[in-house]
């Protein structure tokens, strides 16, 4: 109890006792003042929990690939009347309301069974592989690398998935800049039947992601399919303090992605794919950096990206910035693109612990910067792409990643380049995520 408090009890005790020998007029000042001081007690709390809740408002989320600090300044210049957003915000409103109407989906609604027998294992079928001609039955299936199989749309766990990665990353951001409680709540039902609620949840493993007919019931490689997790996880962060997300819900997806955790750094399936060398590797780390930070896991979040820089980065990329095991592929542009893409995403969650990826280099000149510097003349078309890229070839798949890399590369020659790119269109929420 604050000092003025005590005595102005004290004073209160007194007046209240029927033989109390206190004049008349020191009686009236006292009750007045009493009153007076019992008012500014309660402007004194109602000041404090003002500036409680208007700090706890401009609080950096927990999120992990999003940048908090940008995401905490947009949201506290919305609130102060800054219209320099209104467009983005206005467009991120737009797909919100779109995202409202997307029912829960589901694991369990896809017509085929995995092997387990359990609907609640995820299962997708290997894109590039498709039946031998040359056998009755077609099997075992061939890889014509690039060449999309129509079988693969047989199963839905792959489509529902990245449907409800989407609604959901749109949902809580919507939710964190404008504080509609209907966004948190759709978000959390979608987050609840896909991870949590008993008769639609996934099993927490990818045992028979991307099978080959006739080779195989699930392989390393579908991994790849669920590096938008990385994105729930920030989800997760931007939905704390709705009263839709209850404590019961984060202890949920704790322990679900405890688990599949465990079975990403423990299964055959999970060490195959840490192992390898091209694009695949890079988003395991991706999606095990998210993972272990979202736990609390530093210090292997720390040794993944500390690893990644001979791991990933000295292996993948040469001297002059190409990326070998991406060029051999069927579409190399893509290919060099999305991994490049991935090598960025680490680079963002290793700011989180401290580790700069962004600049990191090899004596030989080996860093994610020489590889955009690679591809960047492809982009704006002063060099021609020589390399096979089917569906055809366009430069400005690259040009978020310049965006991207403008943070942390202010030099003029950089500044140069970045002056070719065209400008972020005025509605891209991106603006919201980097305060711009």
């Amino acid at each position: 109890m604050f000092r003025a408090e005590v005595k102005t009890a004290r004073m209160k005790s007194h007046l209240e006792k029927p033989n109390a020998a206190v004049p008349p007029d020191v009686r009236e000042r006292a009750r007045k003042g009493t009153r007076f001081r019992n008012w500014g007690t309660i402007l004194l709390i109602a000041s404090a929990w003002s500036a409680s809740f208007a700090q706890q408002a401009s609080d950096p989320p927990r999120v992990f690939l999003l940048n908090a600090q940008k995401l905490a300044e947009t949201k506290q210049r919305i609130q102060s009347g800054d219209k320099s957003f209104a467009l983005p915000l206005a467009k991120l409103e737009s797909d919100a309301g779109k995202a409202l109407q997307q029912e829960p989906l589901s694991v369990v609604t896809k017509q085929p069974t995995p092997p387990s027998g359990d609907k609640h294992d995820y299962m997708s079928q290997a894109p590039y592989f498709w039946p031998d001609p040359q056998k009755p039955n077609g099997l075992p299936y061939i890889r014509r690398d690039g060449e999309r199989s129509p079988e693969i749309n047989k199963i839905t766990d792959h489509r529902t998935l990245d449907q409800m990665e989407a609604a959901v990353r749109t949902l809580s951001l919507a939710y964190y800049f404008r504080g509609n409680e209907e966004y948190a709540a759709k978000a959390t039902q979608l987050l609840r039947a896909w991870f949590l609620d008993p008769a639609s949840r996934m099993n927490p493993n990818l045992e028979y992601a991307q099978f080959i007919p006739g080779v195989n019931t699930g392989r390393g490689i579908g991994l790849i399919e669920t590096r938008g997790l990385a994105d729930v996880v920030d989800a997760i962060g931007l939905l704390a303090g709705s009263k839709a997300w209850k404590a019961t819900d984060q202890k949920g997806l704790e322990d679900w992605f405890s688990k599949f955790l465990q079975w990403m750094l423990e299964s055959k399936n999970g060490r195959e794919e840490n192992a390898a060398k091209n694009n695949h590797g890079t988003y395991y780390d991706v999606q095990a950096t998210s993972f272990a930070l979202f736990l609390g896991k530093k210090d292997l979040a720390k040794l993944i990206v500390e690893t990644a820089k001979q791991k990933r980065i000295a292996l993948q990329i040469e001297p002059d910035g190409r990326q070998p095991l991406e060029l051999a592929r069927t579409k190399a542009w893509g290919y060099s693109n999305g991994n490049l893409d991935g090598l960025m995403l680490l680079a963002r969650l290793a700011e989180n612990l401290d580790v700069d990826l962004w600049n990191y280099q090899t004596k030989d000149g080996r860093s994610i910067r020489r590889a955009l510097e690679y591809l960047y003349p492809f982009s704006v078309g002063d060099q021609k792409w020589t390399y096979q890229q089917l569906g055809g070839f366009d430069g400005r798949s690259l040009f978020p990643l310049v965006r991207r890399a403008a943070a942390h590369y202010n030099d003029e020659k950089f500044k140069a380049e970045q002056s070719k790119i065209p400008i972020l269109d005025p509605s891209d929420r991106e603006h919201l995520l980097t305060a711009q």
